[in-house]
């Protein structure tokens, strides 16, 4: 509970300082003549910290995976909802206990609503099939669950409002190992930057569940030469599957 309330003040000291922020540069801009009445700003902070209450206390009674991907497909936390045509929340099953995260969807996920669908999805499906793994039988989801403008990278601030999502995801799914696909799914479980190189050569740990690294398919969809090293990494990740389940 202390973990709870301590989230909440966050947000509500966020809150408070971007209108403290916001006030004294009203008072810059006008000369302390402000244009803008204390108490219908003091009304305003109100009623943004009312709606985040809200949110937060929807997000708290959340028990299940599916109720889950209803306050996603309804989320407006960041600007991405404005040009989305659907959400991805993830697909699968924790049959395998192996969770893959990628980076974000594309456009063919944001048209279907289904993650890993376009030809980076195809190649992850043969990927999996290879190392003799059924892609229904694990689950796949992205760090963020909205298409970012022209694929571009996903921003700090989108990243931040849609970690409760994923952190919610795996708490939920349990798995025994998550297999993260490329740097910005890496940087976002590990909250450290290193190269790919290091990502894939260490040992890391997300909350108890070990986290393997592996090149994004579309890298290796613009180089092909990466694709042994995935494959070297696909195999380990089997072997620990299988280690695991015997």
């Amino acid at each position: 509970m202390n973990k709870i309330n301590g989230y909440k003040s966050f947000l509500v000291e966020t809150i408070k300082f971007d209108i403290k922020q916001y006030l004294n540069f009203l008072k810059e801009v006008y000369s302390g003549n402000l244009p803008i009445d204390t108490n219908t700003l003091e009304l305003k902070y109100k009623l943004k910290k009312s709606c985040l209450s809200n949110i937060i206390n929807d997000e708290l009674k959340i028990t299940s995976l599916d109720e889950l991907q209803k306050i996603v497909s309804e989320c407006k936390k960041c600007n991405l909802y404005a040009s989305r045509k659907n959400t991805v929340f993830g697909k699968g099953s924790a049959k395998e206990r192996l969770v893959i995260i990628g980076e974000a969807p594309g456009a063919d996920e944001d048209e279907t609503g289904e993650p890993f669908v376009g030809r980076a999805g195809q190649l992850l499906t043969k990927m999996l099939s290879a190392i003799g793994i059924d892609r229904e039988s694990v689950f796949i989801c992205n760090v963020l669950k909205c298409r970012p403008p022209n694929n571009r990278d996903p921003l700090p601030d989108e990243i931040s409002k849609c970690s409760y999502y994923l952190d919610k995801q795996l708490e939920f799914l349990k798995p025994k190992y998550i297999l993260a696909l490329g740097r910005i799914a890496a940087i976002r479980l590990l909250n450290k930057e290193a190269t790919m190189k290091e990502f894939r050569e260490g040992k890391y740990i997300y909350n108890g569940i070990p986290v393997l690294v592996t090149y994004h398919p579309s890298a290796l969809l613009r180089n092909p030469n990466w694709k042994y090293p995935a494959w070297e990494d696909l195999k380990r990740m089997k072997e620990l599957l299988d280690s695991s389940n015997g």
